[in-house]
This record gives structure tokens, sequence and C-alpha cells, in this order.
């Protein structure tokens, strides 16, 4: 079984892209992040014409998340219990989705950016990464043998080699200390990051702005990560980052991540 997770950046402006990825790789279940559209501007049509069913939150053309599965989509779960409000007035974003397809509870997962380190969006992710953590430190104490995925993009680069260069980002979100402690708590929590396993290689990225030529001058960050629990962990025999989605016609700013997991 595959399942993927990649921050689309408009499903819309990418649709082709996303099929013809799924027709070349076979993924079972991809977790899409930054759809950018509301649930009925989704194209379902052309995925459930692959033969994917479609689950989607979206609520306007910012943030929306989706999971697209062709082993089934069971106990659709929009947002997390706790999850943190934003704005004015306040209300849940359009952030995690999640569904169990073929055994396997996934999330969906688009992590706030935190914007500047002085700027309330900045607490208001640690706020909700504390309360993802919280949810999901339950779910394994309730059943520790459930497989769970919480995979997406973190807005978050653990390690310092996790950006093209440290020095740039002094001052910067993405890498303080709270921000990484917030994203270690779920090891804390029994969740193992099993991409950093599989591909434990420095200067490994995700993720590449469109400017300045950062991608070909590979000034990228690793953000796209997969945390998992023990007995989904266990089951996982290698992982991919789809390097190549970054080129060509219209790409998205981040890349695929593939997991592959034992029947």
């Amino acid at each position: 079984m595959l399942v993927a997770t990649w921050n689309i950046n408009s499903i819309r402006a990418r649709t082709d892209r996303a099929l013809a990825f799924l027709e070349r790789t076979g993924v079972d279940v991809l977790a899409l992040q930054e759809t950018k559209c509301k649930d009925e501007q989704f194209p379902r049509a052309e995925f459930e014409a692959l033969g994917y069913e479609v689950v989607t939150s979206g609520f306007s053309q910012w943030n929306g998340v989706a999971i697209v599965s062709k082993v089934g989509i069971e106990d659709v779960e929009v947002g997390f219990e706790g999850m943190p409000t934003w704005g004015d007035p306040a209300a849940a974003e359009a952030r995690a989705i999640g569904a169990t397809c073929n055994g396997v509870r996934v999330w969906s997962l688009y992590v706030p950016n935190g914007r500047e380190i002085d700027d309330p969006h900045y607490a208001y992710k640690l706020e909700w990464l504390a309360r993802l953590r919280e949810t999901a430190g339950g779910w394994l104490e309730k059943d520790p043998a459930a497989q769970v995925a919480l995979v997406g993009d973190w807005n978050i680069a653990p390690l310092d080699t996790d950006v093209w260069d440290i020095g740039f980002f002094a001052g910067r979100t993405h890498v303080t200390p709270a921000e990484r402690d917030a994203f270690t708590a779920f090891a804390a929590a029994g969740f193992t990051e099993v991409s950093r396993e599989h591909i434990p290689a420095e200067h490994t990225y995700t993720y590449w702005d469109y400017q300045q030529l950062r991608f070909p001058k590979n000034m990228g960050m690793r953000i796209d990560l997969t945390y998992a629990s023990p007995a989904l962990a266990a089951r996982v025999q290698g992982v991919t980052i789809e390097r190549n989605e970054r080129k060509g016609k219209q790409p998205s700013d981040h890349v695929p991540v593939i997991l592959q997991l034992a029947d």
C-alpha cells in the first residue's frame, strides 16, 4: 500500500499534475494540503474517474485539505478534537481532515505558517500543534495498536540541515526552538517521523520557493513530514521524495512524499 502527502498549492490549477502523479505511481491514498477551494469546487469527478474516492475540507480560496483513496474512505472527521480557531470572528480553518483507508487512519494536515515570531499567528501555530499532539497522544493511549499517519505540510524544519542556510532563517519562523519543541513532542507521545528514519540524508528538501531561482539553486526546506504510530511505523518499508514533481509546467512549490507500507 502506498500513502502519499502533497501540498498541491491549488488543486484546480494542478489537477492534471495530481492525476498524472497517481497514474504514474499507483499511490493508493493521497493526502493533499493547500487545495485552495471550497468543497463544491474540488474537481472530484476527475479523481473518481480514476477509481478514487474523495473527501475534502475547504471553505475558501485559502488553506484546504483533502484525502483521495482507492482503498476506501471511512469515518471521516473534519478537524480534530480541541483544534484552535482563528480569525474575527474566530472559526476553525480547513487545516485537518482524517479518514480510515484500508485500516490506516490518515490525517492530512496543513499546520499554520506562523508568519512572524511577533505575529499572533505564531502563537496560534504553537497552540494548534499542542492541541494536535494532545489529541493524537490520546488516540495511542486509547489504542496502542492503532495505525495512524499524521502527514502533511508541518511548516517546521526540525533540523538546521533541513534548510539551505540556517543563517538566513535567524529570527524567522519554521526553525525556532519553540516550533521544534512542538514538533518533537509528537515523538514523546509515541510517534515516529518515518521520512527521517528512511531518508536521513542532510539537505534533502521537499519545498522550494518560486522566487530567486531557489529550486535550480537547491535552496529548499524539508517541511513535508510524516509521523506514524508504532504499529504503522513498523509497516513502513521505504519513503521516497518525488523531487522531479518540482520540475515542468506549473509545479507546486512542494513535492510529494510517498510511504511504502508492507501488507
